[in-house]
């Protein structure tokens, strides 16, 4: 009863309340916080993982636009339910490169954090042209438009720049050569021997079959690679983190 009798003048007297419920953040806090000062880094290193080439982070720019994240994540879940539906569980290198990360906050349509390589090419170019087309439940609008708005790596070196300014390894090389990385990955007819040798596992392709590169060319190249770099096969975790 001592006890309870302590409580109730907690919760009688608000300013009390108040103090100690800062001491139990600050204390919560300092637990948590502190550790993270004494890490390298923490973000586990993954194989596979690479900045984004030109024309995926063209894409990306383009899927941050529209606002595909308000109706899709990319951020799976470690339970039995998400990782049969969706793939393996989502690691944290897998976004140590997105400003701003996609996770989402809620699921209208799928996950896409696996989606890569999941459809063909023709298959997003109808879902973008037509949702209902392919997925007839579907509540997602149009966006024909992007196929038929043709774009230049006018500024992608600096997109670049300032994706290197908050932390993106980009290498002086890479900027150098992102206009004609840019166009290389959306011809296989093209030298890309170098994009290649640049950003291991890029997919070299016209994505949307149209001449001249378009909106859609870049988003569905950043989807295709979505879940496609890290082998998780052969992926061990770290267990000493």
């Amino acid at each position: 009863m001592a006890i309870l009798d302590r409580h109730k003048i907690l919760e009688t007297n608000a300013t009390l309340l108040l103090i100690f419920s800062f001491l139990v953040v600050t204390i919560g806090g300092i637990v948590q916080i502190v550790p993270l000062f004494y890490l390298e880094n923490t973000i586990e290193k993954v194989e596979g993982m690479r900045p984004y080439s030109p024309l995926e982070l063209t894409g990306r720019e383009i899927y941050v636009r529209e606002g595909c994240y308000v109706c899709h994540s990319q951020m799976i879940r470690p339970m039995r339910d998400e990782v049969e539906r969706y793939g393996h569980y989502s690691l944290a290198a897998e976004s140590m490169y997105d400003h701003p990360f996609q996770w989402g906050s809620k699921r209208t349509g799928p996950d896409l954090a696996r989606v890569g390589g999941r459809y063909s090419d023709d298959w997003h170019v109808d879902h973008f042209r037509d949702p209902q087309s392919v997925v007839p439940e579907s509540v997602m609008p149009k966006y024909a438009f992007l196929e038929r708005t043709l774009i230049t790596p006018e500024y992608v070196e600096d997109l670049m720049s300032t994706h290197r300014f908050v932390g993106v390894p980009y290498t002086d090389e890479m900027i150098e050569n992102a206009r004609a990385d840019f166009r290389a990955q959306a011809d296989a007819d093209s030298d890309f021997d170098g994009l290649l040798e640049r950003y291991p596992g890029a997919q070299v392709r016209n994505f949307d079959g149209q001449d001249g590169i378009s909106e859609a060319d870049a988003l569905i190249a950043y989807m295709q690679m979505l879940g496609t770099l890290v082998d998780f096969s052969t992926f061990v975790p770290d267990a000493s983190r």
